[in-house]
């Protein structure tokens, strides 16, 4: 199982079109910092985007592109492209600037319009991954059918989107039961907020079989927002899986440089790392004053103390017990 963060191109709604070349490489490095390798990233509306659709409110194309060099060898990077404005110049460019992948998207229904499209990132030689945009339109078993369909063209990954974040939990889990059913590639779930079901979502997906969770740092992108990566870290972690992702590095570069980046923008969040890590170790906010002053005397990691004093007693923990623990933190 894992993630696919898409901060850089579904968040790039959050401050225009895309971020600039500052906050991309922040998150970047971020990211992989904390063990995440697969970033989407660039023009929120995709490659091309920025000349065809007069997305310009960011970086050009081959600005990211120049931006992205040191880091193309650390992770699994790549761009969105819709369908519509997939040009082969585009795609050969994305190829030679070292991209790993291209995520070829178009609504459901509408993918044997975009077999070209499809063919024409293969033949780059790049990974093509695809979007089934606005995935509800269909049955499940229509998408299914679109998805092999899709899969004899070529596609390497396919994603079920839930562009206006309407599923609930137990519909998410027939369409990912009807994709993996039908297909041999990777199956991923792309969820938005707007009836606050993203996380549920996510976890139903990977219950039913999902190899693969979209997801946005602090929950950036369009409308309400998609499933918050360190809340998917956090929960996914808990059932057992991403063993690679660092939480407390993500938690970290939260706190210290993307939520402080985003005040200017007056972006709100939802849930700060704090209060995510009171939940993750079953932590009642009214102990929180006791942990931030011994982590603050003791000069420790306030989430790690939070968690591990909580793996001991969460129901009436002591400042003795914090000392304690505190002590045998780094």
């Amino acid at each position: 199982m894992n993630l696919f963060d898409n901060t850089l191109r579904d968040g790039g709604n959050v401050v225009g079109h895309g971020f600039s070349a500052e906050l991309t490489v922040s998150i970047v490095k971020g990211l992989l910092n904390a063990g995440i390798q697969d970033i989407e990233l660039g023009n929120c509306k995709g490659l091309g985007a920025y000349e065809l659709l007069g997305a310009t409110k960011a970086p050009s194309d081959q600005e990211y592109f120049n931006i992205l060099q040191p880091y193309l060898s650390q992770g699994r990077i790549g761009m969105f492209v819709l369908a519509k404005c997939a040009r082969e110049e585009n795609i050969q460019k994305s190829a030679e600037a070292g991209l790993s992948f291209l995520r070829v998207g178009a609504n459901a229904g509408d993918g044997a319009g975009s077999v070209e499209a499809v063919k024409l990132v293969k033949k780059a030689g790049l990974t093509c991954r695809y979007s089934l945009m606005k995935a509800y339109v269909s049955t499940p078993e229509e998408l299914a059918v679109e998805a092999k369909m899709l899969q004899d063209a070529g596609v390497d990954k396919i994603t079920i989107m839930d562009s206006a974040g309407t599923m609930f939990p137990q519909e998410t889990a027939a369409y990912v039961n009807a994709l993996k059913a039908a297909v041999t590639i990777p199956v991923g779930f792309h969820g938005h907020s707007n009836l606050g079901l993203s996380q549920a979502n996510a976890l139903s997906a990977v219950a039913a079989g999902a190899d693969e969770i979209d997801c946005g740092l602090l929950g950036m992108a369009r409308s309400a927002g998609n499933c918050a990566t360190e809340l998917a870290a956090a929960t996914l972690k808990r059932e057992g899986y991403l063993p690679d992702v660092d939480l407390y590095k993500l938690l970290d570069y939260l706190d210290t440089e993307l939520i402080p980046a985003m005040q200017p923008y007056g972006y709100h969040v939802a849930v700060n790392p704090t209060d995510l890590m009171l939940g993750l170790a079953g932590c009642h906010s009214n102990f929180l004053p006791m942990f931030r002053k011994v982590a603050e005397e003791e000069n420790v990691n306030l989430l790690r103390l939070i968690a591990e004093v909580s793996t001991i007693d969460r129901k009436t923990p002591t400042e003795e017990l914090l000392r304690k623990v505190a002590a045998t933190l780094e």
